[in-house]
């Protein structure tokens, strides 16, 4: 994986995040702004699992491919699920909801890069 496009994507999940809390601290439901958070948030990890899968199948070996594949896809499914749940009815807390999703995600990002380094790659 490429730790540039880690970092990357560690800060927009966690500035999507953070204006998740802001939003819902203000009393205001997901709007626009929310959807093109996650949709930036949603390249960058689409790309970063294009390059990881390319590389997977490609002849990396990793100690635990599976669950290196798994989290791949997990990272992608979360934030889209968070942001259809925070606005199917939007409240104020469906900018916690996308802010918890942005969190998972992140998470779910720093185990790949950790189980792409204990590869050795």
């Amino acid at each position: 994986m490429i730790g540039l496009l880690v970092l990357v994507i560690l800060v927009a999940t966690v500035a999507t995040a953070l204006f998740g809390l802001v939003t819902t601290a203000f009393n205001r439901p997901p709007d626009q702004v929310h959807r093109i958070a996650v949709g930036i948030c949603e390249v960058l990890l689409v790309g970063q699992a294009a390059i990881a899968a390319f590389r997977v199948f490609g002849g990396v070996t990793l100690p635990e491919q599976s669950t290196f594949l798994i989290y791949l896809v997990v990272s992608i499914c979360v934030m889209p699920i968070a942001l259809q749940f925070a606005t199917a009815e939007p409240t104020r807390w469906g900018g916690a909801v996308i802010a918890i999703g942005a969190v998972g995600t992140a998470v779910a990002v720093l185990r790949l890069q950790g189980l792409w380094a204990a590869g050795g790659v």
